[in-house]
């Protein structure tokens, strides 16, 4: 049974019979990050068996009755991505044959969102593709965590509910009270993001880095729109794959005269070379949220990593108990 915490609004004594219904469940993709969302929660997490046999093949058993239960699955679908994207299928296909009452996918890096337009003849939109699928294996709900565009919330023909990285990357800016700040978008796409981030920055001034990508996780990088020279300039994305992009548009930061540089992302990828990149770029600090784990190997001196953990806790919370979830969304 959970018990409340002080992050919670206060528990409708009408509810509390309810939040006995409410399972967290974790696959295996960032079980450290379901275990703090747990906490953030005064709950446990449901146990379950996963496992592979020797040709691959994922078997997942739910280890008690989640009958008549809310159901909460926390798997990110980051590398290896087809692995854990199975994982979530499977898990989510146990959940409704073990009678719950619902299943909210809760999808903090959601792979395959890069693929959600056509670019050239005879390409999948993936990013549809794999929320037909989620939908189809049975859930009910999906909590999603900084899509990569906004147009991948209508891919699902189920409840979405979308929430944003900007505050918890923001309030940690906000708090080095660093002076002359700038916020860079490292591309045109990410203009709204970078808006959002310096809305909360004080309205801080904005510049965008112009670039050409030449070919998948390759870009080059041309020219600055905005004034950086003198200043503190934070670099904003939602996510840091090969670190081509960051470690470029810092590098034209720092040519364009800016004094300090720093870059915030909530989804760390960090595909090879991106570690090589980041530590040998002008980049003063790198800070990302822990949707996806990070491997000790993937550590490094100018890394910043902060915990999502509560705001999924808190979404969760809402949701469950039918309150509004739209003040976590602006």
């Amino acid at each position: 049974m959970l018990s409340c915490v002080p992050i919670l609004s206060p528990i409708e004594p009408t509810k509390v019979a309810h939040l006995q219904r409410l399972r967290l469940i974790s696959g295996t993709a960032n079980s450290a990050l379901a275990q703090e969302v747990a906490q953030s929660l005064g709950s446990d997490l449901t146990p379950v068996l996963c496992k592979r046999f020797a040709d691959g093949e994922i078997y997942v058993q739910v280890q008690e009755s989640i009958r008549g239960c809310d159901i909460f699955l926390i798997q990110p679908t980051c590398g290896p991505v087809n692995d854990s994207l199975m994982e979530l299928l499977i898990l989510i296909d146990a959940c409704r044959r073990a009678s719950a009452r619902q299943i909210t996918a809760v999808i903090p890096y959601y792979g395959y969102a890069r693929a959600d337009r056509k670019t050239a003849g005879r390409e999948s939109i993936t990013a549809k593709l794999v929320a037909n699928l989620v939908t189809e294996a049975g859930a009910n709900r999906v909590l999603a965590l900084d899509l990569h565009s906004a147009q991948v919330q209508g891919f699902f023909d189920i409840s979405l509910d979308h929430l944003h990285g900007v505050p918890i990357l923001a309030d940690y800016i906000e708090k080095k009270r660093l002076s002359d700040v700038v916020v860079v978008s490292p591309d045109i796409g990410g203009v709204s993001r970078a808006r959002a981030f310096a809305k909360r920055l004080n309205d801080a001034p904005l510049a965008i880095v112009d670039k050409r990508r030449q070919a998948h996780n390759q870009s080059e990088v041309m020219n600055v729109i905005g004034d950086v020279a003198g200043k503190t300039a934070i670099l904003v994305d939602d996510m840091i794959d090969t670190a081509g992009t960051i470690s470029e548009a810092a590098k034209i930061l720092r040519q364009q005269g800016a004094n300090r540089i720093y870059a915030c992302a909530t989804h760390a990828l960090f595909s090879h070379p991106a570690i090589e990149r980041l530590r040998a770029s002008e980049l003063e600090e790198v800070i990302v949220t822990n949707t996806i784990p990070i491997a000790a190997a993937n550590q490094f001196p100018q890394l910043k990593v902060l915990s999502v953990a509560t705001l999924l806790g808190e979404a969760i919370f809402r949701i469950h108990t039918e309150s509004s979830v739209s003040s976590l969304v602006s």
